[in-house]
């Protein structure tokens, strides 16, 4: 899912709600998912009507959604989980530079 600063480019998001559902090496399956799963969800019934008037495909819309909720959750835990090293990381780029920037050509 393509993501600017913490905001979700939303046309590509309304792009991808009339694009197959299938996985592509950028979106990967879910782990252990064989297949689709009929759910039930509650959703606001003006915004299921104007959907339908529209044209929207309401459990592909729904899905897309969920993905972009899954990715943004995935990206903040590995954030969190590896803070300590990208700090590192960051102090040591500070204190030493660039490991090869002596081989800059510009």
């Amino acid at each position: 899912m393509r993501n600017y600063d913490g905001h979700l480019d939303i046309e590509w998001a309304l792009h991808m709600s009339h694009a197959p559902l299938t996985p592509t090496a950028s979106q990967p399956a879910a782990v252990g998912a064989p297949g689709r799963k009929p759910t039930n969800l509650s959703l606001a019934a003006g915004l299921v009507a104007e959907a339908r008037a529209l044209g929207v495909n309401v459990s592909q819309a729904a899905e897309v959604g969920i993905a972009a909720a899954v990715a943004q959750r995935r990206q903040e835990r590995w954030l969190q989980e590896n803070q300590a090293a990208i700090h590192s990381s960051n102090a040591y780029v500070e204190e030493h530079g660039l490991p090869l920037a002596r081989y800059q050509a510009f």
